[in-house]
């Protein structure tokens, strides 16, 4: 027998706090156009919403739902690594968390790849370029890639009980 209940599975994430969530959806098999509009209405309102299939909800979980809790510690790491340099932490903090704000920005609004991004900043010898090979040196990518797959893989096992 067919649920005839009109259900709509949001993930929703902690920057919709402060209106700037990244909001994802699936469509329930009984839900209308009407419910899809919405709840597309009630999330932009804090933020990103889209509608998605089901299958992707684990990993979408794994990057926007838990991604908020990598980026704060990439933040607190970029200001410890100020702090270490001589910087005041609550400028490191404030100066940290602007540069992840503003380079999110920058991906959105310009529609250009964050490796052409990446490549605008960094001449050739230069601090930026010194920071980045220590970051790839030390498996940077791998680690945060490879969190998004483990929670992907932890969201799966929760899901399957």
């Amino acid at each position: 027998m067919e649920s005839t209940a009109r259900v709509i599975r949001v993930m929703p994430n902690t920057p919709a706090l402060v209106r700037a969530g990244a909001s994802v959806y699936v469509k329930g098999t009984a839900a209308t156009d009407d419910d899809c509009k919405v709840t597309q209405a009630l999330f932009q309102a804090v933020g990103t919403c889209e509608e998605v299939s089901e299958a992707m909800m684990d990993p979408i979980t794994a990057l926007s739902g838990s991604g908020p809790a990598y980026v704060f510690v990439m933040i607190e790491a970029l200001a410890d690594g100020a702090v270490r340099m001589g910087l005041p932490r609550d400028l490191a903090y404030r100066l940290a968390s602007q540069t992840v704000l503003g380079s999110g920005k920058l991906v959105r609004e310009t529609g250009r790849h964050p490796g052409q991004l990446k490549d605008d900043v960094t001449s050739p010898a230069g601090s930026t370029a010194a920071g980045l090979s220590h970051l790839e040196q030390n498996a940077f990518r791998h680690a945060v890639s490879g969190a998004v797959e483990s929670a992907t893989v932890r969201c799966r096992q929760i899901s399957s009980k």
